[in-house]
């Protein structure tokens, strides 16, 4: 009966929204650590992951990437120019590099060239986000962008001249588009589901995300619809509480009934662009002990084995993410997906529940009624 039951769902939701796929690939970090070049790497670029929240005028420290791993490809132009992009709910821009950058960082990915596109339109703005690790700086355009069919005519886009230094050389990734609100678009620029929405390119004012656990294929965004598929546990909303990121309140985090972290409430943003689970790092540091972890994640992975569910409490719901989610295991050794980092709120403490926590959920990213949805897979 299930069986049949989901097939009529699948049924169902053919023709519904547009679906990009995602792949899933190596991180930046498993990458560097294959060549040998972790550790100098991180010396040379020590970063904070909190920056990419408070961006003051166009801060984006996209070091937070290092973990990574999923990624879609997008076209741009007429002909279409492909180009492998970040879907990022915790960024606004979309940018790729252009013919135009001689960084060694762009050599070794796909660049624009606007030449070669009769769509594209010039303009005179520039754009320029600074990162932890360097900076990227270029110049906004025109053209028509295609997601998965849906060509978006007109779209702003910035066409990236520099990206100093060698963290985007490594990433298996050109560009990012962006699916956060207009609030913190750098230059102004409008996303491109927003352009989705006005132009009526959507059935529905919404767009959703799985991403896959263990699988090379399956993850997505869908564009416009929800996939019946993956809400048979019922979906729980709520709602935003600031219309910047997909940010959210939380009641509290617990360990086996007791609350370990987040004992008075905080602020969270579901973020596709993290990897990880970070926190501030006084909550880090609890957990790290509570956990029997070191302090830097470690963990061996006998005990990794034996450790508990950690438990998100939001708008008065429970969202576990058990152990099997968050232990990372690399070659023969273990650690927590978890990053501590310093990002105080007006609101309180700041988390950033990244893909170790979406993994465990089909998430909902509600423009119409501000909300997030989330399905326990």
């Amino acid at each position: 009966m299930r069986l049949l039951l989901l097939l009529a769902l699948v049924a169902l939701a053919q023709g519904l929204g547009t679906r990009v796929s995602l792949r899933k690939m190596k991180s930046l970090r498993e990458r560097l650590r294959e060549r040998g070049l972790l550790e100098s790497f991180l010396q040379e670029h020590p970063y904070n992951l909190s920056a990419k929240y408070f961006p003051g005028i166009a801060v984006e420290p996209l070091q937070n990437y290092m973990d990574d791993e999923y990624f879609g490809t997008i076209s741009i132009g007429t002909p279409a120019q492909e180009f492998t992009v970040v879907f990022d709910t915790g960024s606004s821009n979309l940018w790729v590099p252009s013919v135009f950058c001689s960084s060694p960082a762009c050599r070794n990915h796909n660049r624009f060239n606007p030449a070669d596109s009769s769509t594209f339109v010039s303009t005179n703005d520039t754009l320029f986000i600074a990162y932890g690790t360097g900076s990227m700086s270029g110049v906004l355009g025109y053209d028509t962008v295609n997601v998965a069919g849906i060509n978006v005519q007109n779209q702003i886009f910035g066409l990236a001249e520099t990206e100093p230094g060698t963290f985007f050389y490594y990433t298996p990734f050109d560009g990012i588009l962006g699916l956060a609100f207009p609030s913190i678009a750098s230059s102004g620029a409008t996303p491109v589901f927003d352009n989705m929405m006005r132009e009526n390119l959507v059935d529905r004012d919404l767009f959703s995300v799985y991403l896959s656990r263990d699988t090379q294929g399956g993850s997505f965004v869908l564009f416009g619809a929800i996939d019946p598929y993956y809400t048979t546990k019922g979906i729980s909303w709520i709602p935003l509480s600031a219309e910047t990121y997909w940010q959210i309140t939380m009641d509290r985090v617990s360990i086996n009934g007791v609350s370990a972290a987040c004992a008075s409430g905080c602020q969270a943003i579901v973020d596709t662009g993290t990897s990880l689970l970070a926190m501030p790092v006084p909550a880090f540091q609890t957990l790290m002990d509570t956990l029997g972890a070191s302090s830097n994640g470690e963990i061996s992975c006998e005990a990794a084995r034996r450790l508990p569910e950690l438990v998100f409490h939001i708008h008065g719901r429970a969202f576990p993410v058990p152990a099997r989610a968050y232990v990372i295991r690399s070659g023969g050794s273990c650690s927590l997906g978890f990053q501590g980092m310093d990002a105080p709120t007006e609101e309180g403490e700041l988390w950033i529940l990244g893909d170790v926590f979406i993994r465990e959920y089909y998430v909902v990213f509600d423009r119409a009624n501000n909300k997030v949805g989330l399905s326990r897979l």
